[in-house]
């Protein structure tokens, strides 16, 4: 079914305007017309696509990504329908009409099509991969199968907010130190370039002997103003190069190697990766997915390649019909606690619990890192900063009062 675009008149005169599911632009008057709208000019389907390619605006650009808050509610919503008891193309149909995002509600109409044709709910949502990741594909299908969609889907949007919440909470620690120093790079970039040259000025006709310090600031202050340019090329070219090596695979595994090993960073990056992949994992093992399919889906999101290598030989040990314990403990990348837990799971018959439990854990231990990094991270930057004003200020003032002290004798 077709999705109009459309412009109206609600019962009090106001112009509104949306999008909603009819098989024809008469069809739709007639169903704006129950609800009390007017309608004054449809689109179709082609048409509302061509107009939305040609509005490009900031509006759309920033609205226009579906994010993992945005799926989450979506989720939460299509879980209380389909545990309500309505029929699934009907839940679908009265999720568009809930969806206030213009692309995850043309998405979700897409769905609501397909599956209207005889596709299943999974292989509808596989055709958005963009929004709907394998492991959501995979959680559903399997909710599918064992006719508790609605659990599956409830499980879906805890784990999808979850997920959220933590990489909210990394942005928002790494967001202060990266916005110091890009403002301390500026700050510091226009003292060197502009304002030091010119009170450099008052030296040169002086014969005072210059300290050790105040010279290795003339001779930055000079580099800096003489070679800004060559300085922004190399940066530019630098960061270039750095991104197109880490993009092939050679460059991606050494990079993700070395990561793991940078002192505090290194051991947050292994922690989070950790916490992902137990909750993941106990995610898609309460909802059905086999444990070859679940860790297959696991290594593609556990976001280090040295960690997803060790997951790929734990999976291909289970293939041989020993246990998830063993490769994780002989590869030296998962702390005890993890293959411990997991082989405790793994001879009670409670792996998803106790993965459960080892995610809580970690992602506990994400939460007091990220508190200890962001107290210390604060007064670091500013004891830096400090430091480099106070060089600055005592290489420029002492010259200039052993001048005064000349002047007075």
């Amino acid at each position: 079914m077709p999705v109009f675009q459309y412009k109206a008149l609600d019962a009090a005169g106001k112009a509104v305007q949306g999008l909603k599911e009819a098989d024809s632009p008469k069809a739709l008057r007639a169903v704006l017309k129950r609800d009390g709208v007017f309608l004054t000019e449809v689109l179709g389907a082609q048409a509302a696509k061509a107009q939305a390619a040609r509005e490009v605006s900031v509006r759309r650009v920033v609205l226009g990504r579906v994010s993992a808050t945005d799926l989450a509610i979506m989720t939460r919503q299509f879980a209380v329908l389909i545990g309500a008891g309505i029929p699934l193309v009907e839940a679908l149909a009265a999720l568009v009409e809930q969806i206030d995002h213009e692309k995850l509600k043309r998405i979700v109409a897409d769905v609501r099509q397909r599956v209207n044709e005889g596709a299943s709910l999974a292989d509808a949502l596989a055709t958005h991969p963009k929004v709907f990741g394998n492991l959501y594909v995979n959680m559903v299908r399997a909710g599918e199968s064992s006719g508790a969609l609605d659990v599956v889907l409830v499980r879906l949007a805890d784990f999808t907010e979850s997920q959220a919440r933590l990489r909210s909470k990394i942005m928002g620690t790494m967001a202060y130190p990266a916005f110091m120093m890009v403002i301390g790079t500026v700050v510091l970039g226009v003292l060197f370039a502009v304002v030091i040259p010119k009170i450099v000025k008052i030296f040169d006709d002086s014969r005072v002997a210059l300290p050790w310090y105040t010279r290795i600031l003339i001779g930055l202050s000079s580099f800096v103003s003489q070679w800004w340019w060559a300085l922004a090329i190399a940066t530019v070219a630098a960061v270039w190069s750095f991104l197109r090596w880490r993009r092939t695979p050679e460059g991606r595994g050494r990079w993700d190697r070395f990561v793991l090993t940078i002192p505090i960073f290194g051991r947050l990056i292994r922690i989070v990766a950790i916490g992902r992949f137990a909750r993941t994992l106990s995610t898609l093992l309460k909802s059905g997915v086999p444990l070859l399919s679940a860790m297959d889906i696991v290594r593609n999101i556990v976001g280090n390649t040295r960690l997803a290598e060790v997951i790929e030989q734990a999976r291909d040990a289970i293939r041989e019909g020993e246990s998830i314990a063993a490769p994780l403990k002989r590869s030296g990348e998962f702390p005890p606690l993890v293959h411990h837990m997991v082989a405790v799971g793994e001879r009670s018959g409670s792996l998803e619990e106790m993965l459960g439990n080892v995610a809580k854990a970690y992602e506990d231990q994400v939460e007091t890192t990220i508190s200890a990094l962001t107290s210390l991270l604060e007064p670091l930057m500013i004891i830096a900063m400090g430091g480099v004003v106070a060089f600055i200020v005592v290489s420029v003032l002492m010259p200039i009062l052993q001048l005064n002290t000349l002047a007075g004798g």
